[in-house]
């Protein structure tokens, strides 16, 4: 879908759009969306960001989610100077050497290619801070926000010294895009996302997220996403990892995301993690690493020596990282590719496939 299409979709007389689900954990499925809503999401994100008319936004994210159209929703509610480029990894390279990019019609004179408002991806943050003159650009931006996919450790650290606001987002399609920030950089960085005034979360017994956001959405929203609340605040959370990305090994609850943060600093290529039935602990985690060279085969993961540093190892040695020995991957296997969404996510589904394969 391109603007023009999605322009032509907003202004028909029907109260709702059509949109998809971004597929992470099974097939992308439709939604209808009121388009009242999508305003009401967009007012109060850009009332938060403290956006105003003639405020500058790119949009670089596909129409076909929930986030790109947001960012269209945001600009028509509050009167942006939208500019559009292809969705890709390095959506500000078309920029970087223009004197001044084409923002409207009524913009007159020179000024630097710089934003008010940018959303992304974390693969689109992290490919544009490899180049130098991209990340100058990116470091302009007013108010990054970064959404559709877990940030690394890494990554927020490259972001830390950024000298306006970077956002993590959290939402989904049925939240119409994000219902709480966090601030990635400078004194105000922290790792509890907080809800906007008019949502309220919960946690159910299984520790499943709940979401009350009566102005987007009239239901509650009981999430698949294991949240914490913040003891000093619970009006704060952070998101634990899927309930459906649990490995039970041993009697033991493992978080897949938990074991991939851990080992993300420290393998150098694309890898995702898995689960596998085992008939003495039930499931053991699975590392699927992405390698040209697949005709390796699965096998036992003793030791890591041929993936990680040495110093790694110590740590393991020393239970310092992964929660406990049954975190551990017992079996390795490699692949062509990690499958992912559009937006960037391992797509997990089409991952247990490749490993029933």
């Amino acid at each position: 879908m391109n603007l023009s299409d999605f322009l032509q979709d907003w202004n028909s007389p029907s109260p709702t759009l059509l949109v998809h689900t971004s597929g992470s954990t099974g097939t992308p499925k439709p939604i209808h969306i009121d388009k009242q809503r999508m305003l009401a999401s967009a007012r109060i994100t850009c009332n938060f960001l403290g956006l105003k008319p003639n405020d500058t936004a790119l949009l670089c994210l596909p129409l076909d989610y929930i986030a790109g159209k947001m960012v269209v929703v945001r600009s028509i509610e509050r009167h942006l100077r939208l500019t559009t480029v292809e969705p890709s990894n390095h959506p500000l390279k078309p920029l970087v050497h223009l004197q001044s990019p084409v923002l409207s019609p009524q913009s007159s004179g020179l000024r630097p290619p710089s934003f008010d408002f940018i959303a992304m991806v974390p693969s689109q943050v992290f490919a544009t801070l490899q180049v130098p003159e991209e990340a100058a650009l990116l470091r302009q931006t007013k108010h990054l926000i970064i959404g559709g996919g877990s940030i690394s450790r890494d990554l927020q650290a490259q972001l830390y010294d950024f000298p306006n606001n970077v956002w993590s987002t959290y939402g989904m399609t049925e939240t119409l895009s994000h219902i709480a920030l966090r601030r990635l950089n400078g004194f105000g960085a922290s790792e509890w996302y907080t809800p906007f005034e008019s949502v309220e979360i919960s946690l159910t017994d299984e520790n499943c997220l709940q979401i009350h956001a009566p102005e987007v959405n009239p239901d509650v929203i009981t999430t698949n996403d294991i949240g914490e609340l913040n003891p000093s605040n619970p009006r704060q959370f952070r998101i634990l990892g899927r309930k459906d990305n649990v490995i039970c090994s041993g009697g033991i609850k493992l978080q897949i995301e938990q074991i991939e943060e851990a080992l993300r600093p420290l393998i150098n290529v694309p890898f995702a993690i898995a689960k596998r039935p085992d008939p003495q602990y039930g499931e053991i985690p699975i590392l699927v690493i992405e390698s040209p060279d697949t005709s390796k085969p699965l096998g036992s993961l003793e030791r890591l020596e041929s993936l990680v540093p040495q110093s790694y190892l110590n740590y393991l040695a020393n239970n310092a990282i992964l929660p406990n020995k049954y975190a551990l991957p017992k079996q390795i296997l490699t692949t062509d590719h990690i499958p992912l969404t559009e937006t960037g996510k391992i797509a997990r589904q089409k991952l247990n496939a490749i490993i029933q394969s």
